[in-house]
């Protein structure tokens, strides 16, 4: 597969960012997540002495604004480099189709070819059986003329 012409390329945090974009949209993350939250609620809501984000979580809103930025920029880096993939793989398939076509051409003009001789010497052959045809029944007319000026015996 060529080289991702994105702009990070097959480089390896090109390729830890795609694999973080693909995490995001998995069930394991959203399970994950979903924990956290419940836990951090919970700990805040029941921990008096352990509130550092009291109701309206606005820490936890900020976890998740900053998470949100960092998210949709890898998840658009991910689709960027599948589009590009996509596109080198769809060219790759258009030129072997190209290739193929050119190939049955080939083929189709070669048959036409040999077509066209194979009609041709039908021809040829159907004109040395009538020139046969012609010429036996010319010797056949020379025999019997022979034979009737010939004496008999």
């Amino acid at each position: 597969m060529p080289p991702a012409t994105g702009a990070f390329g097959e480089d390896a945090f090109g390729q830890r960012a795609e694999a973080a974009a693909r995490f995001f949209g998995t069930p394991r993350y959203i399970a994950g997540q979903s924990l956290v939250v419940v836990i951090w609620i919970a700990l805040n809501a029941v921990a008096i002495s352990f509130r550092w984000d009291p109701y309206p979580f606005i820490l936890l809103n900020l976890a998740f604004s900053t998470q949100a930025a960092y998210a949709a920029p890898l998840i658009l880096l991910a689709q960027t480099r599948q589009a590009d993939r996509d596109k080198a793989s769809g060219d790759r398939l258009e030129a072997h189709r190209d290739d193929v076509m050119r190939r049955m051409q080939e083929r189709e003009v070669a048959i036409k070819k040999e077509t066209d001789e194979l009609k041709a010497l039908l021809a040829s052959n159907t004109d040395l059986t009538r020139q046969d045809k012609e010429l036996t029944e010319r010797v056949e007319a020379l025999t019997r003329e022979i034979h009737a000026r010939l004496p008999a015996s």
